[in-house]
């Protein structure tokens, strides 16, 4: 679990259509430079297009270059000009079009241009090479954990229970028209001693929130990208509504003329963000550092079958694929 601390990072998915670039400071440049003897990573959302790769380094951009000649390879061995599925512009750039996690692996270009003596009668034959690994990626499906803390008269009251009830009611309704659930409802009643209060009687509820209740895959019928986008915005939507409701219960208190035998503590709310990746695609700050926070597709001898968050290594069979989805 993880600390409700908003986007972060993960508001990089806006920029260069869905892509990070490894250690790159120009993340708003119009395209992503080779680099000679050294793979350039590129991380692009399911779905959507790649930013475009440009087959020369950032220096030899600012020169002149006489016939340029570029060639693209793609992670089969196969020249890419002419395929379905990418852009090559003329001046030797590359966009993939709505990127898939098998289309995941290393890209090279080979630029060949001509470099001339000064008297211009002489000319030789240049190359240069630079290669980028592209890598899949989605965001991880929210799930929120939400605990908060109730004082009550006594843990051994059948009220408690009954208030755990009409609280699960009232959640539901708040979130149900957002296709969210209600899952793994926790109480638990503790006698605690309390600075200059004295013994108290204390009710900590929990309580998940996920996205993903029945019916929830009608929403994403129309449309035509990944539908997490969607499924993470209902969550968050639900996130607020919740918080939303406990702000009403502490100014709500402070207005009782007696104070009511079972009521929310004041601040005492929690809600912790769990990540989960869908089969296929897992975390791993080490190997992705660049991404750490996004779902990255399983690279070769990983694989993901269910939702757990990180890609697990296959020890019984070769995979030779990105994106496996079992062992």
């Amino acid at each position: 679990m993880r600390p409700l601390v908003g986007l972060g990072p993960l508001l990089m998915v806006a920029l260069l259509s869905g892509a990070m670039v490894s250690g790159d400071p120009r993340i708003n440049s119009r395209f992503i430079y080779g680099k000679l003897n050294e793979k350039v990573n590129v991380y692009v959302k399911v779905y959507w297009n790649s930013p475009f790769l440009a087959c020369m380094d950032e220096s030899l951009s600012r020169a002149e270059i006489i016939d340029p000649l570029f060639l693209w390879i793609g992670p089969d061995g196969r020249n890419l000009k002419g395929q379905s599925y990418v852009n090559v512009t003329e001046t030797g750039k590359l966009k993939l079009i709505t990127f898939r996690k098998s289309m995941s692996g290393s890209y090279g270009c080979t630029l060949t241009y001509k470099r001339m003596k000064d008297n211009l009668q002489e000319e030789k034959e240049a190359f240069k090479s630079y290669k980028f690994m592209l890598f899949a990626y989605r965001d991880p499906d929210y799930t929120f954990q939400v605990s908060a803390r109730f004082s009550t008269q006594a843990c051994n009251i059948v009220e408690n229970d009954q208030y755990l009830e009409e609280l699960k009611k009232i959640m539901e309704d708040l979130i149900f028209s957002l296709t969210c659930e209600l899952t793994d409802e926790f109480l638990k009643c503790h006698v605690i001693k309390v600075p200059k209060h004295g013994l108290q009687s204390v009710l900590f509820i929990s309580f998940k929130v996920n996205p993903f209740a029945p019916g929830w895959e009608t929403v994403c019928r129309n449309l035509t990208g990944d539908c997490g986008d969607e499924t993470n915005s209902r969550a968050l939507k639900a996130r607020d509504r919740i918080e939303e409701f406990f702000l009403k219960q502490t100014y709500a208190h402070k207005e009782f003329s007696f104070v009511p035998p079972i009521r929310y503590l004041d601040k005492s709310l929690q809600i912790l963000r769990e990540d989960k990746c869908r089969p296929g695609f897992g975390k791993d700050e080490f190997n992705h550092a660049e991404c750490p926070d996004c779902c990255v597709v399983c690279g070769h001898g990983t694989y993901n079958s269910n939702n757990n968050v990180r890609c697990r290594v296959c020890s019984s069979i070769e995979i030779n694929y990105y994106g496996a989805t079992a062992c």
